[in-house]
């Protein structure tokens, strides 16, 4: 105000970025806490500048709007957007304050406009600020922070293109199926795909145990039951480890630690009762994963979709019929065997993320009409009609979707 002594000294109040503080809440810890931040900022600008009434109308209005787009704050760019929108609104506030006064004084006060206008400004420079801050003091996870994560340059997913292509493949299905799921009972959808895609990064340190990386020979073939099944439970304790070593946030280490649960790697479990004979006695607790047990609906969706997927795998003839059924299968194993009795997946919520599971299989497993013959299409002018082969049952499928077992023999029941 020194330097510029023809503006009025209010007209500089309009610079304090009042939204920011809702801003940062709605990103970090959502509409309800922004909401109330909004609340607190407007009471905070009434106690602040107790003669200036109508600047606790502006807080709390701006406030409201950044609370409103919760869920656009999902880029960097998306800060900008809202910045400009808070910006505008003020601008709109202010002059309709000065015209309750009169023209002249509304024209007197215009750089309460262009101030105006500069406190959007300050809202993004504010926000742009702090939010990586508090992303790292307070440990939060936001949309923007799953956003990079989701990107495919991370050095964790290069390592699974490179090293483990066939569980690379396996994640993004499963990403799908887990998106979709998450999407229909009003989960967090990003969070979940996000998991999926790091949910086996711990079999990046034994590939070729595991059936979707494993060529003509099977290394389970030359073990004994317990030691395969000691190395598939490992890759969860190992991805846990790789996890907390790249620094990924807490709710994506906590996806891979319980995206098994408890649940029993039953293929190696039989085959070690078969082993020891009729009146052999096999501990369950040595073929169990060691969880815990999903503890929210993301880690229960995750779960599903995991089983779902490689089970799928194994279907000769994946007809629509034959997807249901065995999504069916799936659902009441995890839920007869326990898996959810402690995150607040309801029964619901189970028939919703079945449908959306047969959604994504049906266009993953649809089938294409038969390509004419090319010695056939060749011949021009001979007055013989080319003919289409019909396509045959299970042949024809997305590319890459073999079936196999997972984790032992090739046509073995799934143990993901």
């Amino acid at each position: 105000h020194e330097s510029f002594r023809t503006v009025n000294l209010t007209s500089f109040y309009y610079v304090i970025p009042f939204a920011s503080a809702p801003m940062l809440s709605a990103m970090l810890q959502g509409r309800s806490a922004a909401v109330l931040m909004a609340v607190a900022s407007a009471a905070m600008a009434g106690i602040l500048l107790p003669e200036q009434v109508h600047f606790s109308m502006v807080a709390l209005a701006g406030g409201v709007m950044a609370a409103i787009r919760w869920k656009d704050y999902r880029r960097r760019s998306a800060i900008l957007l809202a910045g400009l929108m808070v910006g505008l609104l003020s601008l709109a506030l202010a002059l309709g304050f000065n015209m309750q006064e009169g023209l002249r004084t509304a024209t007197e006060r215009w750089p309460d406009l262009p101030m105006a206008l500069l406190g959007g400004i300050a809202t993004m420079i504010v926000v742009s600020a702090a939010l990586p801050l508090f992303e790292s003091m307070f440990k939060l996870t936001t949309d923007m922070r799953l956003l990079e994560l989701a990107d495919q340059n991370h050095p964790l997913l290069r390592q699974l293109v490179v090293q483990v292509p066939g569980t690379y493949h396996h994640s993004l299905l499963v990403g799908n199926l887990a998106e979709e799921a998450a999407e229909s009972i009003g989960a967090n959808p990003l969070l979940t795909r996000v998991g999926a895609y790091f949910h086996d990064i711990g079999k990046i340190l034994k590939p070729e145990y595991f059936i979707e990386n494993q060529g003509a020979v099977n290394r389970h073939d030359r073990l004994n039951p317990s030691m395969s099944a000691l190395i598939l439970i490992s890759h969860v304790k190992e991805g846990v480890e790789m996890g907390r070593s790249h620094k990924l946030p807490k709710e994506i280490i906590n996806l891979i630690k319980q995206h098994h649960g408890t649940t029993l790697i039953r293929f190696f479990y039989d085959k070690a009762q078969k082993a020891g004979g009729d009146g052999a006695e096999i501990p369950e607790e040595a073929y169990r994963y060691p969880g815990p047990r999903p503890q929210t609906r993301e880690a229960g969706i995750l779960m599903l979709a995991d089983m779902v997927e490689a089970t799928s795998r194994t279907l000769q003839d994946p007809s629509p019929a034959r997807l249901a059924g065995m999504v069916e299968r799936a659902v009441q194993m995890a839920f007869a065997d326990g898996q959810f009795d402690e995150c607040d997946l309801t029964l619901r919520d189970l028939g919703g993320i079945q449908e959306s599971f047969l959604r994504v299989l049906a266009g993953m497993y649809h089938h294409r009409v038969g390509y004419p013959d090319p010695k056939t299409s060749e011949r021009k002018g001979s007055g013989e009609s080319v003919h289409i082969k019909p396509a045959k049952a299970g042949a024809a499928r997305s590319p890459g979707l073999a079936p196999a077992g997972r984790g032992g023999p090739r046509g073995a029941p799934v143990e993901g």
